[in-house]
């Protein structure tokens, strides 16, 4: 179901002096963190001011073939009148195939079915600016030349890096700009070819469905025209067109079926895993158990007579920064099942190392101490915390475990290395880092790697890494030119992921005698992702403060005058990775969650308290309005929980209706509310967001990997359960409407959801659950 609000919001309030210099005093963290990248120097500041490298056209002519021409970077015109559009992000399931290809046709005034998807060339213009360029600490409520002058920056060192990366909800806001200008300059050069053979003003020249037309009536195709436009057009750039205006568009907001939906039910689509070149041969990976472990000695004679292997090889030392999660002798069979036989069967004796004293209860008794001890980084700091009038202080401390990815298909990776070559066919979200790993791993120049990007089984940001690359490159050096599958096992999955982060925190407010929140004190610990990512996938130290570690608690909304939000870094040897909203999947649930504690002390409803303290955000309070409208009245025997989070740009409410049976927690219904923006597919959103419920359900009421002794003893769906079909909620989405840009989709549902339900439970039995997954009893 799905409902769209067009109302539009205002705010007729100005910022209160205590709120205003509330910002200030927040600000001027990030100043000193940031104040380095706009100033730096002379060199850097004249780097800054000037223009950023174009978007338009990649550095090597577009590859085209049979009478296709390319007229830019992202589009080229088919002899046959369809169009070939690049897509730079990888498909996994949240509809870029769809929705990237309807920018660019809606420019260009060509038939969305007309359009056919083209690979992706590694190329530098193709880099994701806008995920670089969010991955900055400012609080969203953060205006100025600070916040403008180092998002400029990031932007140009996002296009000088060029990194192809499909993650932090940033497809369609990357994409927007560029691929919207692409389709504009190329319909312009189509325009004007058909004014030069026909002698006519462009002005007497209209476009639609992929022809030129004059108002006396001729028409031409775009095929017919696009080898002159190519010529007579080539000194067309983005600088000289002008977009439409939403009021112009007829195919962006419109709810177009997914383009990926028939090869999903037919079976056509291909996959990482389908992926079959000829000679294939297949890997498996006996992984070691204990993390950090490293190979002491195997005795490859036990296996090499097994049924179709072809040989074994330790392949540690070939995986340089994804040793520590990686590490294990490779079987190569012609099947995977008898590579897989024989990997289970190969003796193996293994150092287990320092990673053998890891345990979860450590893990956490590190967090308590860190946060008995140390400041931390402040994120966020207005006011003071020494507030007058206080009535009631209200206490608590939450908990949050490691998560893993679970994604559907299994990690995979199929390598191919001869003659000095490499050729890669993957499921990744990074292109452009796994060729560069494939290059290292194999000892050859990055433009001696060619990659095949096929469509992803689920990604949730695991992958974003390149261990399965490395493995599959370092196996494929072994078998003499001969193409290499490798697969894992579920079980080598769950238990070599790179984990959500555990994290703890803890909460203090103050109140007055009208239970008004007067201060709001927060600070937690966990690992850092980017301490760990950047060195293994990027080569860049990892170092300093993580925006992730405190996204969803440092950025929120709620107008409280004195606040203070820190966090304490505690590294360790678990494997860390970006998983889907990141910090935000946890953050959300603890600020959340205690904002419910802090109303009911007060003696308020938890959506009442909320509006209270969203006067200056109408976009906010219109959100959580939507939602709560939609949801109506619980049905009998159960009840209501309402969350409200920003992330990725968009603001999420949810309100989750909730039984509980004994000890069993049942979700029946949640209601959606989002505003993310400009629309490019009302049908995608809905779907991201009933897609993003379950995916938070899983988490919260099934998800967790605990350690002992180093070992991850969770390994299948057994133990770490998702969400089945029939626990399955009844999802409405309501679409907000919005004239701002478009933002995050594809994250921003999950964080709501855990403390949305825990607030039913609550008034459901009156315990308040602190820890996810949340369990009674």
């Amino acid at each position: 179901m799905r409902d769209t609000d067009t109302s539009k919001t205002t705010s007729t309030e100005d910022a209160t002096p205590s709120l205003e210099g509330a910002r200030r005093k927040g600000r001027s963290r990030r100043r000193f963190l940031l104040g380095g990248l706009v100033a730096g120097g002379a060199l850097l500041v004249g780097w800054g001011t000037r223009p950023p490298r174009q978007r338009l056209h990649t550095s090597a002519p577009l590859p085209v073939a049979n009478g296709a021409v390319a007229l830019n970077g992202w589009i080229a015109i088919n002899a046959d009148g369809t169009v070939s559009v690049v897509v730079p992000r990888s498909e996994m399931g949240q509809g870029v195939h769809t929705a990237l290809p309807m920018l660019v046709a809606e420019e260009l005034d060509a038939a969305l079915a007309s359009v056919r998807i083209a690979p992706a060339p590694i190329d530098k213009i193709f880099g994701n600016l806008a995920v670089l360029r969010e991955n900055l600490p400012f609080h969203p409520d953060e205006r100025g030349n600070v916040k403008d002058g180092v998002q400029w920056v990031l932007g140009k060192v996002g296009r000088e890096l060029g990194i192809m990366f499909t993650g932090g909800s940033t497809s369609v806001k990357d994409a927007w700009q560029p691929m919207r200008e692409a389709g504009a300059v190329a319909r312009a050069m189509l325009v004007k070819a058909a004014a030069q053979a026909w002698k006519a003003s462009v002005r007497d020249l209209r476009t639609e469905d992929g022809f030129v037309i004059h108002t006396d009536g001729r028409r031409a195709s775009y095929a017919s025209l696009a080898a002159r436009a190519a010529q007579v057009g080539a000194g067309i750039d983005a600088g000289d067109v002008k977009l439409k205006e939403p009021r112009e568009f007829r195919l962006i907001g419109k709810p177009v079926p997914r383009r990926d939906t028939p090869g999903k039910v037919d079976g056509s689509a291909l996959f990482g895993i389908d992926a079959r070149p000829p000679g294939m041969l297949y890997a498996a990976v006996r992984m070691a158990p204990v993390i950090g472990a490293t190979v002491a000695s195997f005795d490859a004679d036990k296996v090499q007579a097994m049924p179709g292997v072809v040989g074994v090889a330790d392949v540690s030392a070939s995986l340089g920064p994804y040793a520590g999660a990686g590490a294990g002798v490779a079987v190569v069979a012609r099947s995977w099942w008898q590579a897989k036989t024989a990997a289970a069967a190969l003796p193996v004796r293994w150092n287990e190392g320092a990673g053998a004293g890891l345990s979860s209860a450590s893990i956490f008794q590190g967090f308590a101490r860190a946060l008995d001890e140390e400041s931390g980084f402040t994120y966020y700091e207005s006011g003071t915390q020494d507030v007058a009038n206080v009535a009631k202080t209200v206490t608590a401390e939450y908990r949050a475990p490691y998560l893993a990815h679970a994604t559907m298909e299994p990690v995979n990776c199929t390598a191919q290395v001869a003659d000095g070559k490499v050729r890669l066919w993957a499921s990744t979200q990074v292109p452009s880092i796994a060729v560069d790993v494939a290059a290292k791993v194999a000892g050859v120049a990055r433009e001696d790697v060619a990659i095949e990007v096929m469509l992803l089984g689920g990604g949730f940001g695991r992958r974003l890494e390149g261990d399965m690359v490395a493995q599959a490159v370092a196996v494929a050096l072994t078998t003499h030119g001969k193409p290499v599958q490798l697969i894992w096992t579920r079980e080598d999955d769950t238990t070599h992921d790179v984990y959500r982060p555990a994290a703890l925190a803890r909460f203090k407010a103050a109140l007055d005698a009208n239970g008004r929140l007067l201060a709001w004190d927060n600070k937690s610990a966990s690992g850092a992702i980017g301490h760990q990512y950047f060195p293994r996938n990027l080569g860049l130290p990892g170092l300093g403060p993580d925006k992730t570690t405190a996204e969803g608690e440092y950025d929120m909304q709620y107008e409280i005058a004195n606040q203070r939000i820190a966090h304490v870094i505690v590294d360790s040897p678990v494997p860390l990775g970006y998983w889907r909203s990141v910090g935000h999947s946890h953050n959300a649930f603890f600020k959340e969650a205690f904002l419910d504690e802090v109303a009911h002390a007060a003696g308020q409803d938890g959506v009442a308290y909320r509006r209270a303290m969203l006067k200056e955000h109408p976009r906010h309070l219109a959100v959580l309005e939507a939602a709560v409208r939609k949801a109506g009245a619980p049905a009998a025997g159960r009840a209501h929980g309402v969350a409200l989070h920003q992330s990725f740009g968009s603001i999420v409410a949810q309100v989750a209706e909730v039984s509980v049976d004994g000890t069993d927690i049942r979700v029946h219904r949640v209601v959606c509310a989002i505003d993310c923006g400009i629309v490019v597919n009302p049908n995608i959103v809905a779907q991201q967001m009933e897609s993003a419920v379950v995916f938070g359900l899983s988490a919260a009421l099934g998800g967790e990997i605990t350690i002992d002794k180093g070992r991850v003893q969770q390994s299948n769906f057994g133990d770490y359960p998702l969400l089945r079909m029939d626990r399955a909620p009844q999802v409405d989405t309501v679409i907000v409407a919005s004239a701002e840009p478009p933002e995050g989709v594809g994250e921003p549902g999950v964080p709501p959801v855990a403390p949305a339900v825990a607030a039913a439970v609550f008034k459901l039995t009156g315990k308040r659950l602190r820890s996810l997954p949340l369990r009674l009893g």
